[in-house]
């Protein structure tokens, strides 16, 4: 293969990889090099100069003259006075020969090797780009288009056609996609995997939540608001606590909008997240309180461990406060970072009840609903009726009314 053709192929493969010309100039001479090591065992003596430009190649190689019956005359950067006239007849000893190899030297397996590996070097700094690239871009949003919906994963394509993965894991529940269709993800992972850089994307990091904020608030992009710690149950339920180091600035209504304006954008792309929005403070008691709105609390006691807090409420919020599933307090707890136990306060007049909508977190709301069917929804009001009478007036299993049964009583134990 000529010098030339090998060397504008090349370039141009690189220039299509936008590869800078310093990188492309020093693989070459990488690859060059090696092709010396193997037909002369050392490269020490020579020179290579490279113009990716014009397609020149140019292989120097040098070597001081010794007398024919010299004991160096073996050495690599050594050429006897005989062999060194061969070249050119008025040399003399001690001086330099700079000899020219030309490619065609090498033999053509060499030379055809060479291309490949060139190839091969190109790919491997590509992948190392790439890999560096999105390393970068991890706690980010990126879009991309979906090609490929498996079931285990979604694959997509970046801008520049890179693969990108968003696993069943990182995806809402809700999410729904078809080839074709835009998908905003944040850079959850970078791995290398099998020598491939693979990129993971996730739409229900909190991470996520974060960015969306910080690009459709202006005031938390600039800093001017801060988010304090985001917790989510994706798809379902979040809570973002904010502050702002400007007094007059109002974070929770600057993070809503007008109307809901900002966080309507928001909460349509997390698939009806219900977001609340919590001003955050130091003092740990009001920051419990307002991470368990809506339901307001009567009195609260903070362990000395500081690890759990106690929450004491009238029967009506503990409802609330514990939300569909056991949500509300689940998130509120992890927003606070304390444990949270909740306490109905009743008076003494009231005799002790509790409506079984609380205890969904417990039993299936397909069962409360049974129960309600038949005009109970109070927990006393279940207990007062025998197994026998509730398996016969609902379409309950006899397991799961006992089941039932065993959480009221514990309830008022």
């Amino acid at each position: 293969m000529d010098t030339g053709i090998l060397i504008d192929s090349f370039a141009d493969f690189a220039r299509g990889k936008n590869i800078d010309r310093p990188t492309m100039i020093r693989i070459l001479e990488d690859v060059f090099r090696t092709m010396i090591r193997k037909k002369y065992k050392t490269d020490d003596n020579f020179d290579i100069i490279i113009n990716t430009d014009k397609g020149d190649l140019e292989i120097w190689r040098f070597r001081e003259i010794v007398d024919d019956n010299s004991e160096d005359i073996w050495d690599h950067d050594k050429i006897s006075l005989s062999e060194a006239r061969e070249i050119e007849p008025d040399f003399e000893i001690g001086e330099e020969v700079s000899e020219e190899i030309k490619l065609e030297d090498f033999g053509r397996r060499a030379v055809m090797t060479a291309r490949q590996t060139l190839i091969q070097k190109i790919k491997d700094l590509e992948k190392d780009i790439l890999f560096q690239k999105y390393k970068d871009l991890v706690g980010e949003i990126i879009t991309g288009e979906v090609y490929q919906t498996l079931s285990r994963e979604i694959l997509l394509i970046d801008a520049e056609g890179n693969e990108l993965n968003l696993p069943k894991g990182e995806q809402i529940s809700k999410d729904r996609y078809r080839k074709g269709d835009s998908v905003r993800a944040i850079v959850h992972r970078v791995e290398m995997v099998n020598g491939n850089p693979k990129i993971i994307l996730s739409r229900t990091s909190p991470t996520f939540l974060e960015r969306l904020f910080e690009s459709e608030v202006p005031e938390v992009y600039d800093g001017l608001i801060t988010i304090k710690n985001v917790v989510r149950e994706p798809g379902e339920r979040a809570k973002v606590a904010v502050e702002s180091y400007d007094d007059r600035i109002d974070p929770v209504g600057a993070c809503v909008g007008m109307k809901g304006s900002r966080i309507h954008s928001i909460v349509r792309e997390l698939q009806n997240e219900n977001i609340d929005v919590i001003n955050f403070t130091d003092n740990m008691e009001l920051f419990i309180a307002r991470a368990l709105s809506p339901a307001k609390i009567t009195s609260m006691v903070i362990s000395e461990e500081k690890d759990r807090v106690s929450v004491y409420l009238k029967p009506d919020q503990v409802s609330l406060a514990i939300g569909k599933g056991g949500q509300n307090i689940k998130l509120a707890s992890r927003l606070v970072g304390l444990e949270i136990d909740v306490f109905r306060e009743l008076d003494e007049t009231q005799e002790e009840d509790v409506d079984i909508d609380e205890f969904s977190d417990e039993i299936e709301s397909w069962v409360i609903d049974e129960l309600k069917k038949i005009g109970l929804d109070t927990a006393k009001s279940v207990l007062k009726l025998s197994l026998e009478e509730l398996v016969r007036r609902t379409d309950l299993e006899e397991e799961t009314v006992q089941n039932v049964l065993n959480i009221f009583k514990q309830e008022f134990e």
